[in-house]
């Protein structure tokens, strides 16, 4: 019997080939789907014709023929770009067209451009992603997406291409809504898993055996698994840059105030995102927390 990734195919336009969105390309179009991509900087897009999709001169030209429009860019104002530009998705799109918005934005921007969405005959969903660079290069992504459940299930062969847990979790900005929690969640596992590095070093502890039996218990996680490497090596290619997540906890933060909710910790790991890249670290892998970390101990930085 076919599996729910054999579908049929459809046309792509697929906005955004960074980190995140050239390996998720590559997948929707080694799966036999039509892509046609777009990328501010036109030196992305050699991965995704190697797959057998194509690159456009324009976001017009890419979604003019699409079935769907895939966005994946970094923030709010790209997203709104994207989609409300004269030269975007909205102005360009043949009506009916289903946007699933990969990006991770405000919840309240994604419930805006959803209504604006619906009064020009478009359909979206808000279904940004969780693994980073890892995640999107194995096509292990956890998406949580927000939406109608129509859309969704209509979305959802595309969705398992690119991802390994697709889960609907409501209405427009849902999505959005329950990325932010992952990125809280995310933003103190990786400063605990810092501290705990720094604070075992003082000690002179073999780490590497140290976060190998730390990780075989309930101090284990996915932060301790994908992170440990760039923490011993104090190497820090960015997979997801501190600026990003620095954006990220912006969402947070504010929503948490609209909510009328206190995240005491939230709060301290926004702020100590925030000293990161005030100090020149925001190109770096979140994992460069750690550099906050020793900065704070007064130890040198690598």
């Amino acid at each position: 019997m076919p599996t729910s990734k054999e579908t049929d195919m459809s046309t792509i336009a697929f906005i955004g080939l960074g980190i995140m969105g050239s390996p998720m390309s590559v997948h929707l179009a080694r799966a036999g789907h039509d892509v046609v991509g777009y990328n501010l900087t036109p030196d992305r897009y050699g991965p995704l014709e190697e797959a057998g999709g194509r690159g456009s001169g324009s976001i017009a030209e890419a979604v003019k023929a699409a079935d769907v429009v895939a966005v994946m860019v970094p923030d709010s104002p790209d997203v709104q770009a994207v989609l409300l530009g004269d030269d975007g998705v909205f102005a360009n799109a043949q009506p009916g067209t289903l946007v699933i918005d990969f990006s991770s934005i405000r919840p309240d921007v994604t419930a805006e451009l959803a209504k604006e969405a619906a009064t020009k005959g478009f359909r979206l969903l808000d279904a940004p992603v969780s693994g980073g660079e890892a995640g999107a290069v194995n096509a292990a992504l956890s998406i949580m997406v927000g939406g109608s459940a129509d859309d969704f299930a209509e979305a959802q062969p595309i969705l398992e291409v690119v991802g390994g847990t697709v889960v609907h979790v409501g209405g427009n900005g849902a999505g959005q809504t329950v990325k932010a929690a992952n990125q809280l969640i995310v933003a103190a596992n990786i400063e605990a898993l810092a501290e705990a590095v720094v604070f075992l070093k003082a000690y002179d502890v073999d780490i590497d055996a140290a976060l190998t039996v730390l990780g075989g218990g309930l101090a284990g996680s996915k932060v301790l698994d994908q992170k440990r490497g760039n923490m011993l090596e104090e190497s820090f290619a960015p997979g997801f840059r501190i600026d990003l997540h620095h954006k990220d906890m912006a969402i947070v933060s504010s929503a948490a105030r609209e909510a009328g909710v206190v995240l005491p910790l939230g709060n301290l790991v926004a702020t100590l995102m925030a000293a990161a890249r005030a100090n020149g670290d925001g190109g770096l892998d979140h994992s460069g927390l750690l550099r906050g970390v020793q900065r704070l101990s007064g130890q040198p930085t690598h």
